[in-house]
């Protein structure tokens, strides 16, 4: 069966590489993003499979009218990925309110706001599979992306919520954490701090640290979530990269270890 997808972020980075990896399969795709035009080529040689529209999704009102667009062009959707974001980088105290507010209005709402719409139309349909783009980062905060791994780990802990909320409807929800990919999410779609002196060193080391990372095709990742998209039962979450996966189980892990330490402590406050 031919499936729609709907993905949002279409145009560029992992995004862009979803809706390849679709139409290459034989899918249909509504894809939107702010800036539809990169994806103008892969319309025109789609044979009408590929229809994209503009969307801002921190516009609460415009995501409910395009989702009804994007309902009315196929008259379903199967797969719906809640991809478009942004990254920021920062220290929490030189965050302003501005920023905070807006990133989170992308990243977090924008995602909430999409999630809201459709569900409606899955639970009519009494199917369909929500996949959240997360983020490695999702599983710890770490020093100048606290609002980035904020916003995903909010995403994260809602989306477990849907899972459990609709599971009932037929409806499956994927989080799905993806490490470093080769996209514009840290040019294109940065967003950065004014740097304070007081953070100088540690700036420092964050850059040697992160000129180590390697960013790997976007296409590896989007043959994975084919994959995912094609599985009964799906995974509930599922960590996109080899080096993404062993950083978050040493989170993990490091994160155990320090609940064991203090378990007796935390016992004598019940």
């Amino acid at each position: 069966m031919t499936r729609t997808w709907f993905i949002t972020g279409a145009s560029r980075g992992l995004g862009r590489a979803f809706t390849e990896a679709a139409l290459a399969a034989g899918d249909q795709v509504v894809g939107v993003a702010r800036d539809i035009v990169p994806l103008d080529e892969l319309v025109a040689a789609s044979g009408g499979r590929l229809v994209t529209f503009p969307l801002d999704v921190s516009d609460r009102a415009a995501v409910f009218a395009g989702v009804e667009r994007a309902f009315a062009a196929f008259g379903r959707l199967d797969v719906v990925v809640n991809n478009a974001g942004g990254a920021m980088l920062g220290m929490v105290e030189e965050v302003t309110e501005q920023q905070a507010r807006k990133h989170l209005d992308t990243n977090f709402f924008g995602a909430l706001w999409v999630n809201q719409a459709v569900v409606p139309h899955l639970r009519e349909q009494a199917s369909g599979h929500i996949m959240q783009v997360s983020s490695m980062g999702s599983a710890g905060g770490f020093a100048a992306t606290g609002m980035y791994s904020a916003g995903k780990a909010a995403l994260d802990a809602m989306s477990e919520a849907l899972a459990m909320e609709v599971e009932r409807f037929g409806i499956k929800v994927t989080i799905l954490q993806p490490g470093g990919y080769q996209t514009e999410l840290f040019t294109r779609g940065l967003t950065t701090t004014a740097e304070y002196e007081a953070y100088g060193q540690l700036r420092e080391w964050l850059a040697g640290l992160w000129s180590e990372s390697e960013d790997f095709d976007p296409a590896l990742a989007a043959e994975v979530v084919l994959r995912v998209a094609n599985m009964a039962e799906p995974p509930k979450r599922l960590i996109l990269g080899g080096a993404a996966y062993d950083m978050v189980d040493q989170m993990t892990r490091t994160r155990t270890a320090e609940l064991a330490k203090w378990e007796s402590l935390s016992r004598q406050a019940d």
